[in-house]
């Protein structure tokens, strides 16, 4: 059994900040890529930014400049650090984690139940 746990998130004026953390745990041989999703209400589910075991990142155009996403792979966490928020970037986000159980088995995706994020005056 493998769970994604998010933390983080809440109400933030414009211009504020907030970090995000996301802990796997459980059954786990290998993590390969842990991302951020994020979905507005009315909206179809979109990346925000992803990071390989090896630190490799990648950004939604919208974000890059004012998200950064990093990892402690010794914690199976991984962190979104939000800058310069918007009313735009308010929506539920979404942890996900490409990992291998064990050895001989595939690699699947697994997701966390999402932590509401609102930016409003």
């Amino acid at each position: 059994q493998v769970q994604l746990v998010e933390s983080g998130g809440g109400l933030v004026q414009p211009g504020g900040s907030l970090r995000l953390s996301c802990a796997a745990s459980g059954s786990i041989f290998r993590i390969n890529v842990m991302g951020w999703f994020r979905q507005a209400p009315g909206k179809q589910r979109e990346l925000v930014a992803t990071i390989t075991s090896a630190g490799s990142t990648d950004y939604a155009d919208s974000v890059k400049g004012r998200f950064t996403i990093s990892r402690d792979n010794a914690k199976n966490t991984v962190y979104l650090q939000m800058n310069s928020l918007t009313p735009e970037d308010t929506a539920v986000y979404y942890c996900k984690a490409n990992l291998r159980r064990r050895l001989y088995l595939g690699d699947d995706d697994y997701w966390g139940q999402g932590t509401q994020v609102t930016v409003s005056s």
